[in-house]
């Protein structure tokens, strides 16, 4: 039987790529995303999510063999906040009653941007549970930039602090995440198209490894993590970032 995934941040990106990857080895690939997919869902508010959890199970039948989280925004607004943190933890804790039932795996999109300076009160906010007091922590930043690696970290904090949990590991729900560097796509083509921005984003995230990544290279990583064949592996950051990490960072960090 066909298994059923859903992806969010379906329309374009490495959420594109994905249900690609997913359609082209069998799998029933379910978009989520703002058009052009088959759940239209604004995963920026409560409301939006809740539907979109609603719509999926109504589309799925209940059957949800994988949940791959790609939607987020990298855009320096405290809208980053909403999508990158809340429209991913609600979206898997929603369907979590789903994916016990189907034997199901979760895989979420990070970054190597966890990795940096991030700003304690939007990420105390995000693990509280607190949207409103991380949006407004978020609008109160000197360095917006600064908000965006602060939900990333936030979304890996979380993914341990549950993923060995009865409710995840012990209900049989793996649940991972994929770190990507720079990766060719609509969120980063402006930046490499300008020489400024490209040298400042070489210099913070090299890439001795291949160079950027295409979407690809990151979708077939979370093939892998919903796959039926991951059945030990739970909690864990896999960094497909060209070799960032392992360069930025000291060797005995593990």
């Amino acid at each position: 039987m066909s298994r059923k995934i859903v992806v969010t941040g379906a329309a374009s990106g490495i959420g594109a790529a994905t249900v690609a990857l997913l359609r082209a080895r069998g799998d029933e690939a379910i978009g989520v995303d703002l058009k052009d997919v088959e759940v239209i869902a604004d995963l920026s508010t409560p409301q939006g999510r809740a539907d979109a959890v609603a719509k999926i199970l109504e589309v799925t039948g209940g059957q949800v063999d994988g949940l791959i989280t790609c939607a987020g925004l990298s855009n320096n607004s405290t809208t980053q906040v909403n999508v990158n943190y809340f429209g991913t933890t609600e979206l898997v804790e929603g369907l979590l009653p789903a994916l016990t039932a189907s034997n199901g795996r979760v895989a979420l999109v990070a970054s190597i941007s966890a990795t940096q300076p991030t700003v304690p009160g939007i990420v105390d906010a995000l693990l509280a549970g607190d949207e409103e007091g991380a949006v407004e922590a978020a609008g109160q930043v000197k360095r917006p930039e600064s908000i965006y690696p602060s939900t990333k970290f936030a979304l890996v904090q979380w993914m341990r602090r549950n993923a060995g949990t009865p409710a995840f590991a012990g209900a049989g729900v793996p649940m991972n995440a994929i770190a990507p560097g720079v990766v060719l796509s609509p969120m980063t083509d402006a930046l490499i198209a300008d020489p400024k921005m490209k040298a400042i984003m070489d210099a913070a995230v090299p890439s001795p490894l291949g160079g950027y990544a295409s979407a690809e290279a990151i979708g077939h990583a979370l093939l892998w993590l919903v796959a039926a064949e991951n059945t030990n592996m739970t909690g864990q950051t896999i960094f497909v970032d060209s070799g960032a990490e392992v360069t930025l960072r000291p060797a005995d960090h593990f």
